[in-house]
């Protein structure tokens, strides 16, 4: 929603409603994609902010796990790995979650951190710049 809302020539927003498993389907025939989902487990505090190049491989186990479907973020990359559908550039953000129950608000540090990389991202979409701490696989 915050991206869309700074909606630019940069970027085409797509909003996966369906399984993960669709992912693929979605961001042919882009050169890059930059996917953004929450994460749960990254060794941060809520609200910290993991870039992962999903080019290089997996992304690690249990980070984007959260998920109202069967599979999550990451089964449906490898998905894509595994039928050779990957974009040329492939980033995927994570901001670290606080409270997963059913309809919970978001906490501040997440509001916040929804802001700082929707910012980065409407700056660059492929390459967001963002504080060395909470890179990850970068």
């Amino acid at each position: 929603d915050r991206l869309g809302a700074r909606a630019s020539a940069k970027l085409r927003l797509c909003a996966l409603a369906g399984a993960p498993v669709e992912l693929s389907r979605h961001w042919r025939p882009a050169d890059g994609v930059v996917i953004v989902d929450a994460a749960r487990g990254g060794g941060g505090p809520p609200g910290s902010i993991y870039r992962f190049d999903a080019l290089a491989g997996p992304l690690p186990g249990g980070v984007f796990a959260v998920s109202t479907h069967a599979l999550g973020v990451s089964q449906g990359i490898e998905l894509a790995r595994a039928l050779g559908q990957l974009p040329r550039r492939l980033w995927v953000y994570g901001i670290e979650g606080q409270d997963f129950r059913r309809g919970a608000p978001l906490s501040a540090e997440v509001l916040a951190a929804i802001e700082v990389l929707a910012a980065q991202l409407e700056i660059d979409p492929l390459s967001a710049a963002l504080p060395d701490p909470e890179r990850r696989g970068a």
